[in-house]
């Protein structure tokens, strides 16, 4: 369910979204042998054993966020039309996290397409419901989207989340919750909503 965003703040938006991996972070993850939460945890954790910065670790522990704030509700391997949820996760973020971070959640859908038209190899990393979900997305980019989605002054960053996305799908492995990135998650907000940010 989309939430009320009015009342969303940097005072507790880390928290609600804390409260969105504890209420719903037990659901399906798209046919995946993991939940919605074991993905984005991994993602950050794998990125976090691997000494990546903090916008990194906190790209990738919030770039699925939109299956959970999507008015459309999350995706089904029986779905025939696109969900959107990269939208409605940068939707949430975009007031309170710095661009970099945003722009992981709205474009590690594209990155997906960029990768496939740009990498060839790519596609062989996809898990099945990567390949459906791809289809409904639009397939590989063309050339002159991907020329233009290189224009993104947060392209490495947001591949690198891309990478992070195809990584975090294994079953059992064992990850910190939510709480342990929480700091790192608010060092964010707190980069973003400085004075010059009045609308956090």
């Amino acid at each position: 369910m989309k939430p009320d965003l009015e009342r969303l703040t940097r005072d507790n938006i880390v928290d609600f979204i804390g409260s969105i991996f504890e209420r719903r972070g037990g659901e399906e993850y798209l046919g995946e042998p993991v939940t919605m939460g074991e993905h984005m945890l991994q993602g950050a954790t794998i990125a976090e054993q691997n000494d990546q910065p903090e916008e990194i670790i906190v790209g990738a522990l919030l770039h699925d966020i939109g299956h959970f704030t999507s008015e459309f509700g999350t995706f089904s391997m029986d779905d025939t039309e696109d969900r959107h949820h990269e939208d409605a996760g940068a939707e949430v973020l975009e007031r309170f996290f710095p661009p970099v971070i945003t722009d992981c959640c709205r474009y590690h859908v594209a990155a997906k397409r960029y990768l496939c038209a740009t990498k060839p190899d790519y596609f062989d990393r996809l898990s099945e419901a990567s390949v459906h979900s791809l289809n409904l997305q639009g397939g590989p980019m063309t050339s002159d989207e991907v020329a233009e989605f290189e224009k993104n002054p947060n392209l490495k960053q947001i591949i690198a989340v891309r990478y992070l996305d195809e990584a975090g799908k294994r079953a059992g492995m064992e990850t910190p919750d939510y709480w342990h990135f929480a700091p790192m998650v608010q060092r964010m907000v707190d980069l973003h909503c400085g004075p010059a940010v009045p609308e956090c």
